[in-house]
Formats: C-alpha cells, sequence, structure tokens
C-alpha cells in the first residue's frame, strides 16, 4: 500500500469501549470536523486522517485505498456521507469496519450518538385503512383497477367503493369481483339497498353505513355492517343502532361516530368518539378521517397524522379515506406511515417525535446551518474558482477563490458571479440558487449537489428513516 501515512489532527485517549475510530475528511472540511467531534459523544475515541484533497466528497475507492494508511490500532473508518467510494472494497483493502457518515456534517454527533431501540418504518401497527375510490359509476373498470393498484402500493389494506345517491350501481358487485379478482379486500360505501345487496353477495367485506333508516339490511347481509347515528342523535343513537344491529343477526358490528368537519361541531365530534368509546368498549370502532383532511385547505400530512393520533389512543381500528381534494392527495400513504408512528409512541407511551421524519415534507426536523462568520472562513480557504453554495437561513451565499456573493433575492446572484456565456454552468448556478432558497424559506436543510429532502414524497424502500432516540 503506498502512499503518505496521515498525522492526526486531534485525538482522545482510547477508552475501554475499544479502538479509536477514523475519521477521513478532505483539507477544507479537517476544522470543521474536529470541532463536530468535539460534542460527539464523549465515549468515543477518535483520529482524524484529512487527506491531501480540498473537497472529501470527490474521494473514489482508489484514492482513499493509496492514500489512506491507518493506524494499526484503528477501529472503524468513516468516511464522508456525500463520498461515493465503495465500502465494501475498502472494508476488504483495510481489513476492518468501513462506514459512511451523514451527509451532513453538522448530523454527526446525533449520527454517533446511538439509536436507543430501533424504530421499523415498516414495522407493526392495528389500524386498517380503507381507501375510498369516490364516485364509481363515473369510472371505467380500468380506471378502478388502476386506482385500487395506487391505493394498495401506498398502504390501503381495504378498496372502497364510493357510491352515488343519484346514480346507483345495480350491478356494483361486478366492480367487487373485479377487484377480489385483483387480490383486494372490498367494501361498498352506499345507503342504496340494490347497491348493499349487490356488493355483499359479490364478496363485499364492509358495508358502510347503517342507521335506522336502512338497519334491516344488517341481518340480510353477510358483510360486516359500520354502524352510525341517526343523524343528531348523538352517542345515544349509536349506542341504540349497534344493538339493533345484533339483534338483527350482525355476527360482528363496526361503530363510526361520525367525525364532522370544522366548523360544524369537530370539536364536538371527538368528544362523541371519546364517549362512544366509553360507552361501546367491546365493539370496534372506524372513524371517517376525510371530514378533516378533505374540507380544511391545510396539507394533510398534519391532519392526518393528528386524527392517527386520536385513533391510537382511543383504539379506533380502521380509518376511512380519501383523496380527493389536491392538498389531500397523499392521505393513504400519510395514514400508512402515521399509524406506525403512533402505535410506537402510544405503545410505550412516548412522544410520537424523533424516531420517524417521513411526514415532515415541507420542513426538516433539524436544520444546522452555517453561519456568515463560517462561511467566510471557508471563503478565505477556498483556493480554486469553482462555485460553492451557502445558506444561513438569512441570505444565500455563493463563493470561490475570487468573491463571496450575499443575496436574499437570488436573481441579484448570476449577474455578479462572471458566467456570462457559460450556458451549463449558469444553468446549474442557476438550479443550486433555487434550491438553496427553497430551503432558507421553508426551514429545510441545503446540501449543495443533493436533493431536498421532501419526506415520504421523496423517499424509497432503502432510504427508510434511521432509527433515533427522541
Amino acid at each position: 500500500m503506498s502512499g503518505r501515512k496521515p498525522a492526526p489532527v486531534s485525538a482522545r485517549a482510547a477508552s475501554p469501549s475499544g479502538p479509536p475510530a477514523l475519521f477521513v475528511t478532505g483539507q477544507l472540511a479537517r476544522p470543521a470536523l474536529e470541532r463536530t467531534l468535539q460534542v460527539a459523544p464523549p465515549a468515543l475515541p477518535w483520529t482524524i486522517a484529512a487527506l491531501r484533497i480540498k473537497v472529501a466528497a470527490l474521494m473514489t475507492t482508489d484514492y482513499i485505498r493509496r492514500t489512506l494508511r491507518p493506524d494499526d490500532g484503528a477501529g472503524v473508518i468513516y468516511i464522508p456521507g456525500l463520498c461515493q467510494a465503495d465500502t465494501g472494497a475498502l472494508e476488504d483493502h483495510f481489513g476492518r469496519p468501513v462506514r459512511k457518515g451523514p451527509k451532513d456534517l453538522r448530523d454527526l454527533p446525533e449520527f454517533l450518538g446511538g439509536t436507543g431501540e430501533a424504530y421499523d418504518p415498516a414495522g407493526p401497527h392495528d389500524l386498517t385503512i380503507l381507501a375510498e375510490i369516490n364516485d364509481v359509476h363515473r369510472l371505467t373498470d380500468r380506471e378502478v383497477i388502476d386506482a385500487a393498484a395506487r391505493y394498495r402500493d401506498a398502504g390501503a389494506d381495504v378498496i372502497d367503493l364510493g357510491g352515488s345517491p343519484e346514480h346507483p350501481l345495480e350491478d356494483i358487485g361486478r366492480l367487487v369481483r373485479l377487484l377480489r379478482a385483483e387480490g383486494h379486500r372490498v367494501s361498498v360505501d352506499t345507503f342504496d339497498e340494490r347497491e348493499a345487496l349487490s356488493g355483499d353477495a359479490a364478496g363485499a367485506e364492509f358495508l358502510l353505513s347503517l342507521n335506522t333508516g336502512n338497519m334491516q339490511l344488517a341481518g340480510r347481509i353477510a358483510a360486516t355492517p359500520v354502524v352510525i347515528p341517526d343523524a343528531g342523535g348523538g352517542v345515544a343513537s349509536l349506542v341504540a343502532n349497534v344493538a339493533a344491529a345484533r339483534r338483527r343477526g350482525a355476527r360482528r358490528v363496526i361503530a363510526d361516530a361520525v367525525l364532522e368537519p370544522i366548523p360544524f361541531g369537530f370539536a364536538a365530534s371527538l368528544a362523541r368518539f371519546t364517549a362512544a368509546r366509553e360507552a361501546l368498549p367491546d365493539v370496534e370502532f372506524l372513524m371517517g378521517t376525510g371530514n378533516l383532511s378533505e374540507l380544511t385547505m391545510a396539507d394533510s400530512a398534519g391532519v392526518n397524522a393528528l386524527l392517527a393520533g386520536v385513533m391510537a389512543e382511543l383504539g379506533i381500528r380502521y380509518a376511512l379515506t380519501t383523496e380527493v381534494a389536491d392538498w389531500a392527495r397523499g392521505s393513504v400513504r400519510e395514514l400508512d406511515c402515521a399509524r406506525r408512528m403512533m402505535h410506537w409512541a402510544v405503545d410505550r407511551r412516548a412522544l410520537p417525535k424523533g424516531y420517524d421524519t417521513r411526514l415532515l415534507t415541507t420542513r426538516d426536523a433539524r436544520v444546522r446551518r452555517p453561519g456568515a462568520a463560517e462561511i467566510e472562513d471557508l471563503k478565505a480557504r477556498v483556493t480554486d474558482r469553482n462555485f460553492r453554495i451557502e445558506t444561513d437561513g438569512e441570505a444565500v451565499y455563493v463563493y470561490n477563490c475570487e468573491r463571496l456573493v450575499r443575496v436574499t433575492d437570488i436573481r441579484d446572484a448570476l449577474p455578479r458571479l462572471g458566467v456570462d456565456g457559460d450556458g451549463a454552468h449558469a444553468f446549474y448556478l442557476g438550479r443550486e440558487l433555487m434550491k438553496a432558497d427553497i430551503a432558507r424559506r421553508l426551514g429545510k436543510k441545503y446540501i449543495q449537489g443533493e436533493p431536498l429532502d421532501w419526506g415520504y414524497l421523496t423517499w424509497t424502500e432503502k432510504e427508510t428513516p434511521h432509527a433515533r432516540r427522541s
């Protein structure tokens, strides 16, 4: 193995917990890394290897193999999170574990702070999501099948076929059979008797909804009825209707105290759910969340998280949602994230924070930004003409070895950077400036060259949130 053995910039004495970790970085990031490690977990001994490269993210597998000469007593080797080097190849070469740190150096203390009890973002829950396809009479079979597939992929457990009082489908059972052939569990949402019986005969699992107006169906269907109170009847009406459904032969009943929209009784309906839960302790419950997410013009992620928390506290095991309003699109996926997070919180009597960031779409959980003085210090040590972009939350900065530009209106930046005639470079800078400005305005983390984090909207199965302490 050739190359110079770098002298550690600083180190702590090894502790009984094991050999010192070796943090590999470049020349520019060396001071910031040392400052950051000073506030890392006290039990962690460490050394720093600052290789002779300015930008650590540009280190390749071959460069690290040729240049890094770790001490025999070094333990885990950490390389920068933005580095594209192959950790497996480096482990084979150095004979010790090689890990990538976080993409942002300012996240290193939490990264090294331990994870506590691991949180699984695909872990257990006890809430069944019914996703409604509205006005199925308007849709083709293909549209119904495609909508059901999208909902299932988003986390729905049951596909609810929403009927229309003005346009009942006497053969809605055909759609039920069609969806069941695709492997879906199906419910039918109608007050029309013909639709109800048609869907039931085709194997619908649930029927929404029964009250005194159509209670005669309770003894005629195999599907599990969802029972609601009569209009204005409150908890007493719901209790009476559940008892009536059982008398008529319903083997299983799900109760729905009916969530009302703001300002038409929302707070009172939450109290009604609480009272109904106490009055019917042995009955399963459903909550229709769409009356809040669809009828409140606000991003639905927070609305669905709040309602999932209410359902977790009250032991409500079924949620009916829709995605008709543009601002409510994504509600199925949001409830899928929220039901796992709230189950974890309620089961452990812990706050629902610190372990799952998927429902933070427009803001980030932690935003650490460099200060103006830190940016000026970095600029002073840059010796090349490549532009770096940062934001301190107040302004956007662009700098290289020749200039430092600070703007609060990014349209003022390009004319001051001297990139006239270089279309590709100007396009890149314009894109990054826009990202930095969005991050500044929303309170999001900006890392040059990396996409912004939009929570569950951008994460894939391989990018699940790391378990963290609350």
